[in-house]
């Protein structure tokens, strides 16, 4: 299960309160500090690939799409 697919549980989760809260305590992914599930891709939400370079915080794959739009320019 990756960080963010254990929200898909909450519609089950939603009819039964008091067992939500205590798999919010105990199986809830840890919040990550250092490594590569720290940050995502404010586009398209992944992790892998990932430029912070001017504040940009972007995978590789969006920044090649919309770098133009930016104003980046491609030399060679």
């Amino acid at each position: 299960m990756t960080s963010s697919d254990y929200k898909k549980q909450f519609k089950q989760l939603d009819a039964k309160p008091v067992v939500k809260v205590k798999f919010l305590k105990h199986c809830k992914p840890k919040d990550r500090k250092i490594g590569i599930a720290s940050r995502k891709c404010e586009r398209c939400q992944r992790f892998g690939g990932h430029i912070r370079s001017y504040g940009l915080n972007l995978c590789r794959h969006c920044f090649r799409e919309i770098a133009t739009e930016i104003g980046f320019k491609k030399y060679s």
